[in-house]
């Protein structure tokens, strides 16, 4: 996608770019095949757009990248966790509305 605001990560590059990143990092983890996860997608390009400079909104595909998933315990897609200094400041498992996702964002600001 041009102009494409959300970071993809893998397992390779999670640490550096979400754990140990300087901005708080939001990070979706999803599958191509899962309906709730495409249907909070507009949404997670609206964050990004609406957040930029402040968080960064990540995607993360559990179906190519499965070591941090399970590293952090994710049984459910989508869950959204918020990290903040290296530490999961909030976790949100399911397809929530963008009010509850820009008070999640919020938390980290």
């Amino acid at each position: 996608m041009a102009g494409d605001k959300v970071r993809h990560l893998t397992d390779a590059d999670f640490e550096t770019e979400a754990v140990k990143a300087s901005l708080p990092v939001m990070v979706d983890f999803w599958a191509p095949w899962c309906g709730p996860c495409k249907a909070i997608g507009p949404v997670i390009e609206d964050l990004a757009t609406e957040f930029a400079g402040r968080v960064t909104i990540a995607k993360m595909n559990v179906d190519d990248n499965p070591a941090t998933p399970g590293k952090y315990g994710i049984r459910a897609i989508p869950t959204l966790i918020l990290f903040k200094n290296g530490q999961i400041l909030d976790q949100i498992t399911g397809a929530v509305g963008k009010t509850q996702l820009v008070a999640m964002l919020n938390k980290a600001l």
